[in-house]
């Protein structure tokens, strides 16, 4: 069904779609209207489902371990100060290989406080052990929740699907909300392989000694290595079903195929790099960009790939580490060494400011210096 709505709702109708059985919550601007939806279908019934109302971010994903724990779907959204309150449990549910389903609102971190978007409080855990998935778009964000729920409960892994704040989570946009019947046959109902059950007893987040936890890290780490094939199959049978699929589900790329000068970036900034671009390729100048809609695992071979003819690669990071080379950009750096490609760092976007079409063209024209530099 088409229609008209605002991201956020629409991500609502996603995690209604999905059934998720607990939905615990704490509202942060600019993350509320999605719990807030979520509420008005508990309300009006027509999702079955528990939100606990918690007294914190941390109570929320720590109220989310348990859940999942127990062996029920779960979903909880946050961003900015409340995501760094639960990084923690962020870090235990990871550790515990729960497959919790988390929506961020990208809003900036303070200090100084500020509401409005950039991705520096994803990319602050982003070593946490979760998938991130980034969106571009209402219909991108819609279909991604559904996706991140079956790529997570097929790795036993948690999966964050990153929305800028106020840039995307408040726009209206058409989308095409599918059925309950058909996201029914995509998405089977959760089975989970151990669950807290006091008929069965098991162990859950026990202490590890110096002997096993490197081991358990292994896992892990492994675990988030093999779901890249698992994001990129599920991205597959979203397409074959649906008509809808974002790149390969890793990496997305736009006039790409005899591109020599590449835009780097993920997010609403993509779209408009796309206007940039379009412009660009009207006076004849063979430039590309590179969407990076998964960010964890990093999909250092999909950059390869579709950079060997490259000259130029622009990266544009949305957040900073600071008295270090910019987050995506030093990704960048490390998938492409030794590669005789050149590469320029830009920060943009930093607090919800502007990214006009006249600072991606100047970035496009400063190509050659090296080095970096914060647009704006």
């Amino acid at each position: 069904m088409k229609k008209v709505i605002e991201c956020s709702h629409a991500i609502a109708e996603a995690v209604k779609l999905c059934k998720p059985a607990v939905i615990p919550m704490f509202p942060i601007t600019p993350q509320t209207h999605i719990v807030e939806r979520l509420a008005d279908f508990i309300n009006e019934g027509s999702l079955d489902s528990e939100m606990i109302h918690v007294e914190s971010e941390h109570s929320a994903m720590s109220a989310a371990i348990g859940s999942s724990a127990a062996g029920t779907r779960t979903f909880t959204a946050t961003n900015s100060q409340g995501l760094l309150l639960m990084s923690e449990m962020v870090f235990v549910a990871s550790g515990m290989r729960l497959p919790i389903v988390m929506a961020i609102a990208n809003r900036a971190v303070s200090s100084p406080i500020n509401i409005w978007c950039d991705h520096s409080d994803s990319m602050a855990v982003r070593d946490s052990g979760w998938i991130q998935l980034y969106c571009e778009s209402t219909q991108e964000a819609f279909d991604t929740i559904i996706q991140a729920f079956k790529v997570a409960e097929k790795t036993f892994l948690p999966a964050m699907v990153c929305v800028d704040g106020f840039s995307l989570t408040h726009v209206w946009e058409p989308a095409d909300i599918l059925s309950s019947k058909e996201v029914d046959k995509f998405l089977p109902k959760y089975k989970p392989m151990f669950s807290l059950d006091p008929k069965k007893p098991v162990t859950m987040g026990p202490i590890a000694f110096p002997n096993t936890y490197q081991d358990f890290k292994k896992q892990q780490h492994d675990a988030m290595k093999e779901s890249l094939k698992e994001i990129v199959d599920v991205n597959k049978e979203f397409k074959s079903k649906f008509n809808r699929s974002y790149g390969n589900g890793l990496i997305e790329t736009y006039k790409m195929d005899d591109a020599k000068i590449v835009y780097v970036c993920m997010g609403s900034l993509c779209t408009t790099v796309r206007g940039v671009i379009d412009d660009y390729r009207k006076k004849g100048k063979k430039v590309g960009m590179i969407k990076i809609k998964c960010f964890r695992p990093f999909p250092t071979e999909n950059i390869l790939d579709v950079t060997k003819d490259v000259e130029n690669l622009l990266v544009i990071d949305k957040a900073v580490s600071l008295g270090n080379e910019p987050i995506v950009f030093n990704e960048i750096k490390s998938a492409l060494y030794g590669k005789n490609i050149k590469l320029r760092s830009y920060v943009a976007g930093l607090g919800g400011r502007d990214v006009t079409h006249y600072m991606l063209r100047k970035a496009l024209e400063d190509k050659d210096k090296g080095g970096e530099e914060w647009l704006g």
